[in-house]
C-alpha cells in the first residue's frame, strides 16, 4: 500500500452498503498499524484539571491519534456513510455509529440471518457461472452468515 500524507494509505478501502465485514476488518488492521486503535475503541478521556505535564502530553498524543483515526474513517466511507458520521467529533463516535448501523444488535442480526438463510437455500449455479464464480458466491454468503452467528459446516458448503 502506498502511503499518503500522515502515513495513511492512498488506497483506503471504501465502505459501501455491501462490504461492512471486510471493511471493518481492514480498518481495524489499519488502526492497529497506525497505533490509533485505542482511540477508536476507548475514545479520549477528559484531561483532569490538575494534570501534570506528562498527563498533558499523553492526552495531546491521544487527541492526535483520535483525529488521525477519525480522518481515516471519514476518508474510507462512501457519501451515504459520511453523512451518517459527519456530525461527530471523535473516531469512537463515528465507529460506534457505523457498528450500530451495520451490526445493529441481536435482533437485526437475527432478521439478517433469516434473509441470508433464504438466499443460501435459493442459491443455484447459473449456466453463465463458472465453478469459480459460483464458489465465490457461496463463500461470500457463508462468510456473511457466519459473521451473524450461523454455524455452517464444511459439509454443508460442499453440498451446496
Amino acid at each position: 500500500m502506498a502511503s499518503g500524507n500522515g502515513g495513511l494509505p492512498n488506497n483506503l478501502p471504501i465502505l459501501d452498503s455491501k462490504n461492512w465485514d471486510r471493511w471493518q476488518k481492514q480498518m481495524k488492521s489499519l488502526f492497529g498499524f497506525q497505533d490509533t486503535l485505542e482511540a477508536v475503541v476507548n475514545g479520549v478521556q477528559a484531561l483532569p484539571a490538575n494534570a501534570n505535564q506528562e498527563a498533558r502530553n499523553a492526552h495531546k498524543d491521544m487527541k492526535k491519534k483520535d483525529c488521525k483515526a477519525l480522518y481515516a474513517i471519514q476518508a474510507a466511507v462512501d457519501t451515504a456513510n459520511f453523512d451518517r458520521i459527519s456530525h461527530v467529533d471523535t473516531a469512537k463516535e463515528a465507529w460506534d455509529i457505523l457498528v450500530k448501523y451495520y451490526d445493529g444488535g441481536e435482533k437485526v442480526k437475527a432478521v439478517k440471518l433469516q434473509s441470508l438463510r433464504r438466499q443460501y437455500e435459493l442459491l443455484q449455479m447459473e449456466k453463465s457461472d463458472s465453478i469459480g464464480s459460483y464458489a465465490a458466491k457461496v463463500q461470500s454468503l457463508v462468510h456473511t452468515m457466519k459473521h451473524c452467528g450461523e454455524q455452517i459446516t464444511d459439509k454443508m458448503i460442499v453440498e451446496k
